[in-house]
């Protein structure tokens, strides 16, 4: 984790909410969190390796990670996958933003995933950090395909982010408090 902001306390809110652009420092802010609760950690994966590169990504990003986490990989099934998790544990969902777009392309209604997903978090017996990008920061997509991730994916961000306990967004690698408050901290 960079800057001075290193999450120190076990106490998380059931659901915490890392949102920011690509390259922010989301995911490593999350994960801080997820080791400074010191519970077991179950990382949930919702990312296809489509080709070479992506496959290459997720082998260094699960590398980096070590083997203090449980990974389970549920590019569609993360209302099960959250299902599973046990109490004990923390839950870091990485990303809200690639399990979106594997919906959109299956063609299924957005809506009522994105609806289901929120219950899975309710409803998980472990605290839940999700990660998810802010993608309304940019140009209007020139495509109708484009623009319909980026309707869905503002309004996915928008009703977690009026369920979570804690939202925090994360620009160049600073942690940014937009509800509730985090977990202490030392310098």
């Amino acid at each position: 984790m960079t800057g001075s902001m290193v999450p120190c306390k076990n106490v998380m809110p059931k659901f915490t909410l890392v949102i920011g652009g690509a390259r922010s420092g989301k995911s490593s802010f999350a994960e801080g969190l997820a080791i400074a609760t010191n519970r077991p950690r179950r990382y949930i994966a919702t990312a296809q390796a489509w080709d070479a590169e992506m496959q290459a990504r997720i082998a260094q990003h699960k590398d980096q990670r070590g083997e203090a986490w449980i990974t389970v990989e549920a590019p569609f099934d993360l209302c099960g996958a959250l299902a599973d998790a046990p109490p004990s544990e923390i839950v870091l969902v990485d990303c809200a933003t690639l399990w979106l777009p594997n919906h959109l392309l299956a063609e299924v209604n957005l809506d009522a995933e994105a609806a289901k997903l929120l219950g899975a978090i309710a409803d998980c017996a472990a605290p839940v950090v999700v990660v998810s990008n802010e993608v309304g920061w940019s140009i209007v997509p020139d495509n109708a395909l484009a623009r319909a991730f980026r309707d869905a994916q503002g309004r996915l961000n928008q009703r977690m982010a009026a369920q979570a306990g804690l939202v925090v967004a994360v620009m160049a690698g600073l942690p940014i408090v937009l509800k509730g408050q985090l977990p202490e901290t030392t310098a």
